[in-house]
């Protein structure tokens, strides 16, 4: 059973391609007013046009920002308040694979900056209004490859070594500790926050790491994160790892909670919150 989505406005990170486009579209399809994220002013606004024509939906508004670099992810923060007095849904789909090892303007590594601190960020710059708007849920976009991931605070930037598998299964790992860290700390104030797997989807980013390994399409794994943003069945539901529309166990790692809480201080230093 589906939530009354007309008098929800949602925003998608990532939604100018693949798994946040195919997001965008159905929660759009559902009747929601949708703020859409990209890089890219031209193809975000291409994009907008698009999912208005195959949806009927024109409640659509467009956000451009690098989410690597924390000045351009506060600002588009500030661009939505300007506009939006309520956000009842937040999700934090974004995310790269990077081969070889980037340092962002901030200088952090890349995947780590965008898959994880980006998400960290925009739920603590964005959580004020969304209690304002209660019942409101967060949703963030995780990985089954967390279960490789580890948290190496001696080479959590990886200065030390990298490896492009290992960057991205530690920034997943770190989406599954910050969402159960996070939902302890929002009982009681109306905000859900849970995470999901959306399956091996044939995306951009499944390119970039895995050549032409095989996967579903972006609109199957768009499910789990439209099911978590609109679900009835998840109203109150808080501190959970999803996939295939289901309750899921993560990693024993992922449910370390001095795991969590040293994640939480050193992002907290990391952004300066």
């Amino acid at each position: 059973m589906q939530t009354d989505m007309k008098n929800r406005t949602v925003l998608v990170t990532g939604s100018t391609d693949g798994i946040g486009k195919e997001t965008a579209r159905q929660l759009a399809r559902m009747g929601a007013r949708v703020l859409l994220h990209g890089r890219d002013a031209e193809k975000g606004m291409r994009v907008r046009e698009e999912i208005c024509r195959s949806t009927g939906n024109d409640r659509l508004q467009f956000f451009a920002a690098d989410l690597s670099s924390q000045k351009q992810a506060r600002k588009m923060v500030a661009d939505i308040r300007k506009s939006n007095d309520r956000l009842h849904v937040l999700i934090n789909n974004a995310g790269t694979f990077e081969p070889e090892r980037r340092v962002t303007e901030d200088g952090l590594e890349k995947t780590f900056a965008v898959n994880y601190l980006a998400q960290f960020l925009l739920s603590r710059e964005l959580l004020d209004l969304m209690i304002r708007s209660a019942p409101a849920r967060i949703v963030n976009v995780a990985s089954i490859a967390h279960v490789n991931g580890t948290m190496d605070w001696s080479n959590l930037q990886c200065e030390r070594r990298y490896e492009g598998f290992d960057a991205y299964a530690g920034s997943k790992l770190a989406v599954i500790l910050f969402t159960y860290s996070l939902a302890r700390r929002l009982n009681g104030t109306g905000v859900t926050v849970n995470c999901l797997h959306p399956g091996v989807i044939k995306t951009k980013l499944l390119r970039a790491g895995f050549g032409n390994f095989p996967g579903k399409t972006p609109e199957e794994g768009a499910r789990t994160s439209a099911y978590l943003a609109s679900s009835a069945e998840v109203e109150g539901i808080s501190g959970k790892y999803f996939e295939e529309c289901k309750a899921a166990r993560s990693s024993p790692r992922s449910y370390d909670q001095e795991l969590q809480e040293e994640l939480w201080r050193v992002s907290d230093e990391l952004v300066e919150l």
